[in-house]
């Protein structure tokens, strides 16, 4: 038992240790209030040195990393809390709220956010080598575990290639797949091969969420939604409130606000263009489900924002 124990001890210095080192790496690489890319594609480092107000914020399929300080984030109702010992898997698009929770000048809010491109998960997937169980039903696609020492050794090796810019053409896609490898090798890896495994359910409810997001201005089809997922409109509707938390009509409306939002604020448009633009026929209910969400009017809101200067949740994508 006393052998057990002190395993046990060093398998939690040994990753306490890990987690302060990428702490430490992504401290040195970003200096300015996050997120900012970095040089190498698709990885970006996000820095905060206060506690943020809520925001909205649209993620895409990605692997976020949290190193120091805390966030929540909030899909359909459900609020996930992620500090330095946790990452994020997304394996669809979903609009989503956060707010950092936990962040000081001494200690900030740290984490790194890897864009995961599907044909690479599915190439790896294919790899007779790479033995992997029948795909799981009912998988989310927001899914929050613990960092296990292996991923965060393969991030920190990624991020000593800011150092060398030189190597990042060849080592990058290289040190990315094995970030990739070592998520579907994990606990989580369920959530990402079910969207990427084509043919099932779960990749055919991913395809109808794309093209709701790439259309979230048109009015509301289900049917229409079904057809693309190749189901039946109750399946359909099953399949859709698994993977993303929300009703098709959620996400859309969640979708529009956020967007709305961000177009308020860096393009200066009133709340009744806005509300157009992204769909609404009346700016009397964006204003009702506009408050609903965000806690006060757009005019309200956007005016208080940008008198503290708020930038969070401007990004698409937001670690």
């Amino acid at each position: 038992m006393a052998i057990r124990k002190d395993a046990v001890a060093e398998a939690w210095a040994e990753a306490e240790e890990m987690r302060a080192e990428l702490a430490r790496k992504i401290a040195a690489h970003i200096h300015v209030e996050g997120p900012v890319a970095s040089a190498v594609p698709g990885l970006s480092l996000s820095r905060r040195s206060a506690p943020s107000e809520c925001y909205s914020a649209a993620y895409e399929p990605e692997l976020v990393v949290f190193a120091q300080g805390e966030k929540r984030i909030n899909l359909g109702g459900t609020t996930h809390v992620c500090d330095g010992s946790n990452f994020l898997l997304t394996s669809i698009d979903l609009p989503v709220l956060g707010q950092i929770t936990r962040a000081s000048a001494n200690e900030p809010f740290l984490a790194l956010s890897l864009k995961l491109e599907m044909p690479v998960v599915r190439e790896i997937l294919s790899q007779d080598e790479f033995m992997v169980p029948g795909v799981a039903s009912g998988t989310r696609g927001m899914a929050v575990g613990k960092t296990p020492v292996e991923l965060l050794g393969a991030c920190s090796r990624l991020l000593d290639l800011l150092d060398k810019p030189a190597d990042i053409p060849f080592l990058g896609g290289l040190m990315q797949r094995e970030i990739i490898y070592r998520v579907l090798r994990g606990a989580l890896g369920k959530h990402l091969r079910a969207i990427a495994t084509l043919g099932e359910q779960s990749n055919r409810t991913a395809k109808a969420v794309a093209w709701l997001k790439a259309n979230y201005s048109k009015p509301l089809r289900v049917e229409e939604l079904a057809s693309v997922a190749q189901m039946g409109v109750s399946t359909f509707h099953h399949r859709f409130r698994s993977l993303t938390a929300m009703s098709p009509l959620q996400y859309q409306k969640r979708l529009r606000l956020h967007v709305a939002r961000v177009r308020m604020m860096t393009n200066g448009i009133d709340a009744a263009s806005a509300a157009f633009e992204v769909g609404y026929e009346s700016a009397s209910q964006f204003n009702r489900e506009y408050s609903r969400l965000f806690g006060q009017p757009p005019v309200r809101d956007i005016k208080a924002r940008l008198l503290a200067g708020v930038t969070n949740g401007l990004d698409s994508v937001q670690a």
